[in-house]
């Protein structure tokens, strides 16, 4: 027994001497999750706030873990960075991840003296992903399936955003509101940042705020459009003069002389992206220098650059500046005011520019209803300029306009309004974007729209006139002061127009009580009380009441929008331009209706219906149908119907930008 046990110990013994010597080399397998194992695959600082299993394998190779490279980072970069048996792609793709890392354990800080040492940490996050993207062996397209890629991509990204936010705080503290801050180079700790703002058009306009168009979301937007690529995406918000009128402006005017202000302006919160380009023809030069170019690009411009010979898309968000602005703008309450004549409300109509303008792309002009604003178009404009094809041949104009007012007198000042837009930016008319107009209007804004492609000779001031006695002098006078609102012809430069839940015969809601209620209680702009001052004095001769009573001369919009008005029901005879083609889409409240007898529970079928339109598209909804996905659907499907008439689809007007 004891020679049997002594040889089972020295065979024990000798085993364990063989594993040591084969150094323990035991493998075990267990069972993955197809979303553990996504999760390891695609996880990384920034979407799990801990390193990627990539990055995790580089720190094995060199003897570190993720543990001692959180208190440690910058011992773990230079690790890397000296440790040879890494190809480029590892070495840099990581590199680019810790300093990630480092920029996010350094809380942000405001103050001169450590913004510094954030936006260093974050232009090291940028660079060494840029060096990984277009300076290693293989070309970003031979690349393009692995998520390694993805992840870095993101790192350059983001890291971008973070850099170009901290240098815009940066300047703006250094400076305040002087312009002078807006520079062509900025000195930063051992960095020279060059900044090129030639893709941008307004370029001498100093923003208010940079916002990340990632960190913003909307309650009212059902989508939010964008386009994977290269670069940040930001929306940089401009300054803007309100458009309403305290009381003490509206006094001022009353007393002086008014000053002719811009009908127009530009969204004041466009998208923005922004690229860094390390200056460098080599992978060492890269690595070395400390001078960058900051590249700032209109995302509806541009869709794409070339770095290193490479075409890569360029990064965009179509939604976040439209969103943002309607969000700030405080429409919803000033509509309100407008209507009743309150102050802060608006007097006269503006154009509002949904990105830079762009000769090239054909104008779509939206109208919007009664209390209303261009917040009535919000998932309209968002779903328009989000769809590629759309967007690559339409620019959006929204006109805000002062409901309160008679739909003659809008109508005048509107076209006015849309007159001096084109001649500013098109004096020559010659552009592709003053002609084939396409216009779509709501409710009222759709009567109007109707209007600025019909034919007015006689037959407005027949229905206004022809029963009331006034002799021939005054006659002529009133001629002379009401034939702009009374008489005119189609817009030359209008194609096609959608009329959405359009009153074209007038609404008997508007006169019940609810509507006579709401009448009564609307007050007309005093602009254009003042406009009518010597068309009162040249009818109080005949006895006529100007502004009130059943025979005012100067009705409201309520009025305007009766079945019984006069003005409307003549308005409805008015023949169309035999040019342009229209559409119609029409609201029915209660499915079970017959479609003759239907409403949509402000304007009955009978007054929206119109011969002649090539399409009728009924959608089961209330008066504000613009907003559902049917009545978006087609309207989308009449524009794409429209570039293909017109043989507009066949060029690619975005072109790509040359960065490197």
């Amino acid at each position: 027994m004891r020679v049997l046990y002594t040889m089972r110990t020295w065979m024990l013994l000798a085993g364990i001497s063989l594993g040591l010597l084969n150094g323990c080399a035991m493998v075990e397998v267990s069972s993955m999750r197809p979303t553990d194992y996504i999760a390891l695959q695609r996880g990384d600082i920034l979407t799990t706030n801990k390193l990627s299993s990539a990055t995790i394998d580089v720190l094995n190779v060199v003897d570190l873990d993720e543990a001692r490279c959180r208190k440690k980072v910058v011992e773990c970069i230079a690790a890397i960075k000296s440790t040879s048996g890494l190809t480029d792609e590892r070495r840099l793709s990581s590199l680019s991840e810790l300093w990630m890392l480092a920029a996010m354990n350094h809380p942000v800080q405001q103050s001169s003296t450590d913004i510094e040492a954030d936006i260093d940490a974050w232009l090291e996050v940028a660079r060494y992903a840029y060096a990984y993207l277009f300076f290693t062996g293989r070309t970003p397209g031979e690349r393009a399936f692995e998520d390694r890629q993805t992840q870095v991509k993101d790192y350059y990204n983001y890291a971008v955003q973070q850099a170009t936010i901290l240098l815009f705080h940066r300047q703006k503290t250094l400076y305040g509101a002087n312009p002078n801050w807006v520079t062509n180079e900025i000195q930063i700790g051992h960095w020279t940042v060059d900044v090129d703002r030639s893709n941008l058009q307004n370029v001498s306009q100093v923003p208010q705020e940079v916002i990340p168009a990632a960190s913003l979301r909307f309650n009212g937007l059902r989508s939010v459009y964008r386009r994977d690529g290269f670069g940040a995406e930001l929306v940089a918000v401009m300054p803007q003069a309100p458009l309403g009128d305290s009381m003490t402006t509206r006094l001022n005017k009353l007393l002086k002389p008014a000053k002719k202000t811009a009908v127009y302006s530009e969204m004041p919160s466009p998208e923005v992206t922004v690229m860094f380009r390390f200056v460098g023809f080599t992978l060492p030069e890269v690595l070395a220098t400390h001078h960058l170019q900051l590249a700032t690009y209109d995302p509806y411009m541009q869709s794409r650059v070339i770095i290193k010979n490479q075409t890569v898309p360029l990064a965009a968000n179509f939604t976040a500046g439209y969103g943002l602005w309607l969000a700030r703008s405080g429409f919803a309450t000033q509509s309100l005011r407008t209507l009743f004549g309150r102050s802060e409300g608006i007097t006269t109509p503006h154009v509002y520019l949904m990105q830079p303008y762009d000769p090239k792309r054909r104008i779509i002009v939206m109208l919007h209803g009664l209390a209303s604003s261009p917040e009535a178009w919000v998932n309209v404009a968002n779903e328009v300029l989000g769809d590629e094809a759309l967007r690559q041949h339409y620019q959006v104009w929204q006109v805000y306009y002062p409901t309160n007012a008679p739909i003659a007198y809008n109508l005048a000042l509107i076209r006015d309004a849309l007159d001096q837009t084109l001649q500013h930016f098109d004096p020559t008319g010659k552009a592709p974007a003053s002609k084939d107009m396409v216009l779509i209007g709501h409710s009222m804004g759709g009567v109007i729209s109707r209007l600025l492609v019909s034919t007015a000779q006689d037959q407005l001031w027949s229905a206004l006139f022809e029963k009331r006695h006034i002799d021939a002098d005054r006659l002529a006078k009133l001629h002379d002061r009401l034939d702009p609102l009374l008489t005119f012809r189609p817009m030359p430069n209008v194609e096609r127009v959608i009329f959405i839940a359009a009153p074209h015969r007038g609404t008997p809601f508007a006169s019940n009580t609810i509507g006579r209620w709401v009448g009564n209680l609307i007050k007309l702009p005093i602009s254009l009380l003042d406009r009518f001052d010597d068309v009162a004095q040249i009818l109080t001769e005949g006895n006529i009441n100007l502004l009130s009573g059943k025979d005012r001369m100067v009705p409201n919009s309520i009025d305007n929008l009766k079945d019984t008005d006069p003005f409307v029901r003549a308005a409805a005879t008015l023949p169309i331009s035999p040019e342009v083609k229209y559409h119609s889409i029409i609201a029915k409240r209660k499915a079970s209706i017959p479609l003759l007898d239907s409403d949509d529970g402000v304007v009955p079928y009978r007054s929206s219906h119109l011969d002649g339109a090539l399409s009728e598209k009924v959608i089961i909804s209330s008066h504000s149908v613009q907003d559902t996905p049917q009545s978006i659907l087609e309207i989308r499907r009449i524009l794409h119907e429209d570039l293909g008439d017109s043989d507009k689809a066949s060029f690619d007007h975005s072109e790509a930008v040359t960065a490197y």
